[in-house]
């Protein structure tokens, strides 16, 4: 008997979505092109024949149907009624959607940069694992010290984790400069704990400062946006973030939306882990900012 393919469970759009952008970048290039069609416009997929779609984008049958199973599905026959189902219970038909073009009014474009960063959350949400944050989360607790690290946009998620940490009592850094990550990489060891932030997680400058501190018996957790990238197969714990940009005016909006949402999952997670410790820091450090505010100037 061959083997039982096993049915996946009903899905929304959402769940859908986080599946395909976080296994996109490990498809061949052929299922890219029929993964990024279900990105763009999954109600068309749904109605698509396989001999339409195959005019379409220009890929075979066999590769349409390698992308089905890719994606973790028996077929393009069951890939497409997913998508009809979910599309039962997807955004609301007058919902703003689309990327932000040149001509748009800035009421438009407020609401489609909130619409692709509502969406990104709840496509993060939807993707992330609570085990391996709750496990990532334990390895923090138990860390002596803790290196933040990420380049461009994705620094600003790791300065973002390093205050928040800070503030809980944890030592933690964030250098901005790839020389003083890698240095500090190197000096991690056992319990330390490394955060590469990387959207694509394929940023040079990431993967060096990763393999540094693994090298040198670091603890390696990867956020990320692509769970077949370098960085998370390379990570101890990857923790995957949602959000599509596409062209130069939306970069960094809406992964990094998702990304911040990971940055709050795991933080939330572990001052849980070490309550007593982390909510006395908070109280402390919160006590030290207050007081200064309303301190009077001198003179």
């Amino acid at each position: 008997m061959g083997a039982m393919t096993h049915p996946l469970p009903p899905e929304g759009p959402d769940e859908i979505s986080a599946r395909i952008r976080a296994s996109l970048s490990g498809l061949p290039p052929a299922a890219q092109k029929v993964a990024r069609l279900i990105l763009d416009d999954p109600d068309h997929v749904a109605g698509s024949s396989m001999s339409s779609l195959e005019k379409e984008i220009g890929v075979s049958g066999a590769s349409i149907v390698r992308a089905a199973k890719a994606l973790g599905y028996a077929g393009y026959p069951q890939l497409r009624l997913a998508l009809a189902a979910a599309s039962g219970r997807g955004t609301p038909p007058d919902a703003v959607t689309g990327g932000v073009r040149r001509d748009d009014a800035t009421a438009d474009i407020i609401a489609k940069l909130a619409h692709a960063e509502q969406q990104a959350i709840r496509e993060t949400a939807a993707h992330l694992d609570p085990a391996v944050v709750e496990a990532a989360a334990g390895a923090l607790a138990r860390a002596n010290r803790i290196l933040s690290f990420g380049v461009g946009a994705s620094g600003l998620v790791a300065a973002d984790l390093q205050q928040k940490l800070t503030r809980a009592g944890f030592i933690c850094h964030s250098p901005a400069d790839l020389h003083l990550g890698m240095t500090e990489a190197a000096l991690l060891g056992a319990p330390a704990v490394a955060v590469i932030v990387s959207d694509s997680g394929e940023t040079r400058e990431a993967l060096a400062v990763l393999e540094v501190a693994a090298e040198a018996g670091a603890v390696t957790i990867a956020l990320t946006g692509a769970e077949t990238s370098s960085l998370a197969r390379a990570a101890d714990y990857p923790l995957i973030a949602a959000g599509s940009e596409r062209g130069p005016r939306p970069g960094a909006l809406s992964s990094r939306i998702g990304q911040l949402l990971v940055v709050d999952c795991l933080f939330v997670a572990l001052t849980h882990q070490d309550f007593a410790s982390s909510d006395a820091a908070l109280t402390t450090t919160r006590a030290v900012i207050t007081s200064h505010r309303n301190a009077r100037p001198h003179g």
